[in-house]
């Protein structure tokens, strides 16, 4: 089980020009990483924020959302809910059991398609923060990620942050990641009413 305190805003359209060029100037340590590509095809469960499944690269992933812990501000731009997760993950060596078109003839499950970059950070004892490679195994992780995500023909983005640590250090990681990554943010203001997880999302797409 995978334990992270995330932040996470969802906006339709395409990325923004100017925040795709502040991510990979001011954020990427390697400028010329290529987004990863792939399709995750979730459950949609009505009226459920608080829980996640998914199937994604041949495994089935199921998310719990297990506390709200309220607004969070980095500046005059950025405002969004921060919220902890548990995460489960089970694999399917045999290829059969975990294939998407087992199930995307029902309509409770729904494709989406992405386009992410992704750079991870390492979150020191003095809560100073260094980028690391996105392969690299740290014990005090947190990442950031932009998204272009396709679902049902509408186009929209996502910007997140998710850290990974033991638990007294998860929001304390969150919150120093978030400070040194947003100081050199001059985009769109990112809105508290903006910000939530996939659960909630999939609700305003398909609902």
């Amino acid at each position: 089980m995978l334990i992270s305190n995330e932040l996470r805003w969802f906006y339709p359209g395409t990325i923004p020009e100017d925040i795709k060029v502040w991510f990979q100037r001011c954020c990427l340590i390697d400028q010329e990483q290529l987004p990863e590509k792939r399709e995750d095809i979730y459950l949609y469960v009505p009226e459920s924020n608080f829980l996640g499944i998914k199937l994604r690269h041949g495994s089935l992933e199921v998310k719990w959302r297990t506390a709200e812990l309220g607004v969070v501000g980095f500046g005059e731009l950025i405002a969004g809910k921060a919220e902890k997760w548990s995460k489960w993950s089970c694999d399917d060596p045999t290829g059969e059991s975990f294939y998407p078109a087992t199930v995307l003839s029902k309509s409770s499950w729904v494709s989406v398609q992405k386009i992410r970059y992704l750079q991870s950070y390492q979150v020191l004892s003095d809560f100073s923060v260094e980028s690391v490679t996105n392969d690299e195994y740290i014990d005090n992780a947190c990442s950031l990620e932009i998204t272009q995500l396709l679902i049902q023909n509408n186009t929209w983005w996502s910007l997140a942050l998710e850290a990974n640590a033991e638990d007294q250090r998860l929001m304390a990681n969150l919150q120093a990641t978030a400070k040194a990554v947003f100081r050199t943010y001059r985009g769109v203001k990112l809105l508290a009413t903006n910000s939530y997880a996939y659960p909630h999302w999939l609700g305003l797409v398909c609902g």
